[in-house]
């Protein structure tokens, strides 16, 4: 059933019918969701490739984001912006998600992983806003290519060492040296800077203000991902290695976060505001998996799909805005409650989100996270409480700003908005907040 199911995704790359596109995406969607209720540890598809319970919901997420970016972008098909174009794109990076999501092996989930980038450059190159876009993707093609060439000699070599690179089969393998130490490091940091972490986070903010809606939301949704899953997967290979040096990763993204969350408090841009939200809370996520514990994991994994989520949906917002009034700028953009009413609703519904705030399951996953930190030093408890107030703060500066105030005078009429907006809000927000309650869905057995 999941073959037939995945076999039809890739078979949707070659359908150019904008509808069509979208009804089977949604299709895709809730097929894969009831597939989720079966009880399973591993499934075979073949051609090297399998899907565990972690690999499931990031495939899951992956389908799920796609559909309502085709849904967000009809204006490049109202325009008639390449919209042919636009969907093999977007269908073409699902794909390599898939594959990258399901690979068995060490070898095709690095060429996948760099795959995807390619479409995502197209994106920001093909359908961005401003001529600043093809700085933007130097920095991205730059960073992560660099960060991921000393991978790709870590995996030729593990496969010089065991003759294999199944993944599953190998666990803690490198003992304690310099020369390991290195290794180690070359080998998280492809991983790291697609996360990002703090001081490799530059390409984030560029690539977010300057891709269209479509990019955003893929890079904040699902790509980002991609480094968590990718730590996920190489970790058990450098165990004791890892639990060694973990407290420089964890130092490091507790106060890369707080740092992070003060250069929010400066921003006066949506887009970017919301991308340095995003280094703040996956600086949390590496702070889980480099511990490595049942609690750091789980809490990780809950964080990135809820983060997913929410982040996509305000990046779905500031669009919203961007495209009635002609800017993404905090100091024009003011007073939107009082034109847009129904829409100011929405950005509370995914503001409380983004702090946190209960019944969304990113509550439930920073708390796993936390727990895990505060057992694991102490000391780690002043960074926590300085990262969630600013957080906070830096989510109530974007909605005050931009809700409150007098609206700028030269917006005569606005449309509140449109029924297959609040679908695509909703979309994002539903699942949110009830996924709590079927927390087993997203808890992951290691």
């Amino acid at each position: 059933m999941l073959k037939f199911i995945l076999s039809l995704m890739m078979l949707m790359i070659f359908i150019s019918e904008w509808n069509l596109v979208q009804s089977g995406l949604f299709i895709l969607c809730f097929l894969l969701s009831i597939f989720s209720y079966h009880d399973f540890y591993m499934s075979s598809l073949g051609f090297g490739l399998g899907t565990d319970y972690l690999s499931y919901i990031l495939i899951l997420l992956s389908a799920w984001i796609m559909s309502l970016v085709i849904s967000s972008s009809t204006k490049v098909n109202f325009l008639n912006v390449y919209p042919s174009s636009f969907l093999f794109v977007n269908l073409l990076l699902l794909a390599a998600l898939f594959i990258t999501f399901s690979s068995m092996d060490y070898l095709m989930f690095y060429i996948s992983f760099e795959a995807s980038l390619i479409p995502t450059l197209i994106l920001i190159l093909g359908w961005g806003y401003q001529p600043e876009r093809i700085q933007a993707g130097v920095y991205m093609l730059f960073y992560t290519l660099l960060a991921s060439l000393p991978l790709l000699v870590s995996i030729l070599y593990i496969y010089k060492i065991n003759g294999s690179l199944s993944i599953g089969l190998m666990y803690n393998m490198v003992g304690q040296s310099s020369i390991n130490l290195i290794w180690f490091i070359c080998s998280m940091m492809a991983f790291v800077v697609k996360l990002p972490m703090y001081l490799f986070h530059l390409w984030l903010p560029k690539a977010h203000v300057e891709a269209p809606v479509a990019g955003s939301m893929i890079l904040a949704g699902v790509l980002l991902k991609l480094g968590g899953y990718g730590l996920i997967r190489i970790l058990p290979l450098f165990g004791e290695l890892n639990k060694s040096i973990n407290w420089l990763w964890i130092g490091l993204s507790i106060l890369g976060g707080f740092i992070v969350s003060l250069i929010c408090l400066r921003q006066v841009d949506m887009k970017s505001l919301i991308a340095y939200s995003s280094v703040a809370h996956m600086g949390l996520v590496l702070s889980g998996l480099v511990m490595f514990g049942w609690w750091g994991m789980n809490g990780a994994v809950v964080v990135m799909v809820g983060h997913g989520l929410c982040s996509s949906g305000m990046f779905c917002l500031a669009n919203m805005v961007y495209e009635r009034m002609g800017s993404r700028s905090l100091l024009i953009n003011k007073g939107l409650m009082n034109f847009m009413p129904s829409m100011a609703l929405w950005w509370f519904l995914l503001s409380i989100g983004n702090m946190a705030a209960p019944p969304t399951i990113n509550l439930l996953g920073e708390i796993n996270l936390i727990m895990s930190m505060v057992s694991w030093s102490k000391v780690t408890m002043l960074g926590i409480c300085l990262l969630s107030f600013f957080s906070a703060g830096y989510t109530l500066y974007l909605y005050s700003l931009s809700q409150h105030g007098l609206f700028s005078s030269s917006l005569y009429s606005c449309c509140s908005g449109k029924v297959r907006e609040y679908l695509v809000l909703s979309l994002h927000w539903i699942p949110l907040n009830i996924l709590i309650l079927k927390s087993i869905v997203i808890m992951p057995n290691f």
